[in-house]
């Protein structure tokens, strides 16, 4: 079995070019799977029933497991059994008829329009690392990016007279992201003023965003300066970088713009979702994030 969790793992590397953060979740869930089959003796493939299977979810619920987390294991094991099916290890997929939980929806936390100038407000624009702030945060809010796609934009990535960026999200995906005239002052002003006199040829590495040592921001780094301005504008609310992006399609829906159009600048990678889009023309996309987000303004 072992062996079989081997070839499934680097199966998902070399074919499916999945991120390493979810290379680790699949070899974390089929690990405790390994050992609750070694504790049942079952060390074949064909010998997994579907019984098992239901003994092994029950197990997982009885620890106390989310009902995400147990729905993470179920697709972790769906994949599993399905590469099996492929590669004629199994003749039968006992995963087929196992129903993930039915997963409580949970409303994000968002920070509303006023909230996010209130936050804006309190950056030092006087101040070379507040130039920097005000730039990162704009680019946060006008993007909807993940903090990991932010951390990892170049230089080169920047289109500015377009009013794009180049993103690369989970598995390496590569999208276009609008961003509006306010994210493109901040941004232009950051490189012009800060940026120049930060940057160090090889610590920099061409990131757009550095720290004040001239070396590529860190997602901690992200974190402590949205904290900051947070406390500084006595917001209650736990605001993560992941709340921006919230914010971003938030506010995008709420003035009416296109779903697709959002969820095509979000970068969903969910297969349950990007079963339903469709290609959007360009020009499309950056016309509803500009006539709808309240940066443009």
């Amino acid at each position: 079995m072992q062996q079989l969790f081997q070839e499934f793992l680097n199966h998902i590397k070399i074919e499916r070019n999945l991120t390493p953060n979810t290379i680790a979740a699949y070899k974390n869930d089929l690990t405790r799977f390994y050992y609750f089959l070694k504790e049942q003796h079952i060390m074949m493939p064909k010998t997994i029933t579907v019984q098992i299977i239901r003994e092994y979810i029950n197990t997982l619920a009885e620890l106390g497991l989310s009902e995400t987390s147990l729905a993470r294991n179920i697709s972790t094991l769906r994949s599993f059994h399905g590469y099996l099916l492929d590669e004629n290890y199994i003749d039968d997929n006992p995963t087929e008829f196992i129903q993930a939980p039915k997963l409580t929806m949970k409303l994000p936390q968002i920070l509303d329009v006023e909230e996010i100038e209130l936050l804006l407000q309190q950056i030092d624009l006087a101040d070379p690392k507040g130039i920097r702030d005000y730039a990162l945060m704009e680019t946060l809010y006008s993007t909807g990016v993940r903090v990991s796609e932010l951390i990892s934009i170049k230089q080169n990535d920047l289109f500015l007279e377009e009013h794009l960026i180049r993103v690369f999200g989970k598995g390496n995906k590569e999208r276009i992201v609008p961003f509006g005239k306010k994210a493109h002052h901040a941004i232009s002003r950051y490189i012009a003023e800060v940026r120049t006199s930060l940057a160090q040829k090889r610590k920099s590495k061409d990131r757009l965003f550095l720290n004040l040592r001239g070396m590529p921001i860190s997602r901690m780094g992200v974190w402590k300066i949205i904290r900051q301005y947070v406390q500084m504008a006595g917001i209650k609310k736990t605001v993560s970088p992941h709340v921006f992006r919230h914010s971003f399609a938030t506010h995008l829906l709420e003035g009416g713009a296109n779903l697709r159009a959002v969820q095509e600048m979000l970068g969903h990678s969910d297969i349950s979702t990007t079963q339903i889009y469709t290609h959007l023309d360009k020009d499309f996309i950056i016309q509803q994030h500009k006539e709808f987000h309240p940066r443009w303004k």
